[in-house]
């Protein structure tokens, strides 16, 4: 029979599962609450939040999801919950990861599909989103400023035609 406690826990887990959009498993086994804490204090910096859980409890709470994440939950358990923004959790984590050697990242769930710890490193050596959407509109934009300079370039040419053609009959035109 559930206890009380471990509806409100599968509860609020249903609550952040339908508030991420990626997930991120890892082992925290031999973290201390001091490094947990430190590493719940970089997650948020970016708006996510980092929860160790109890296997069976995200099972009932995530459904469909546990069932595609099943292999990874076995073990000590702890779960990114992430926003639209997958890079800056796994930067976090693969930083985290590296300095105290005692995190590893089991598997990430990312737009509705499994992607296994390799990958997630993949990505955290990408830049932030942003950063990639100020390229692509730098990139957009680029043609666009040639064609600008490009077409005004014939009227500053004739501008200085005209200055040209000015300066010779004020010259031409002796001083009365």
């Amino acid at each position: 029979m559930p206890t009380a406690r471990k509806e409100a826990a599968v509860k609020e887990l249903r609550e952040q599962l339908a508030a991420a959009q990626n997930l991120f498993l890892t082992d925290y086994q031999g973290l201390t609450v001091e490094e947990i804490t430190r590493l719940r204090g970089e997650l948020r910096k970016d708006g996510s939040t980092y929860s160790v859980v109890k296997n069976t409890l995200f099972r009932i709470a995530a459904g469909d999801t546990a069932a595609q994440l099943e292999e990874f939950l076995a073990g000590p358990t702890g779960i990114v919950f992430a926003g639209a923004d997958p890079v800056a959790p796994a930067k976090a984590l693969k930083a985290f990861s590296d300095a105290t050697k005692k995190l590893s990242i089991k598997a990430a769930f990312l737009d509705g599909s499994v992607v296994g710890a390799a990958q997630v490193n993949v990505l955290a050596k990408l830049p932030p989103k942003m950063e990639l959407i100020a390229r692509l509109v730098g990139s957009l934009a680029s043609p666009l400023r040639g064609l600008v300079t490009v077409l005004s370039g014939n009227q500053s040419g004739l501008v200085r035609v005209l200055t040209a053609i000015r300066e010779q009959r004020e010259a031409a035109v002796p001083n009365a």
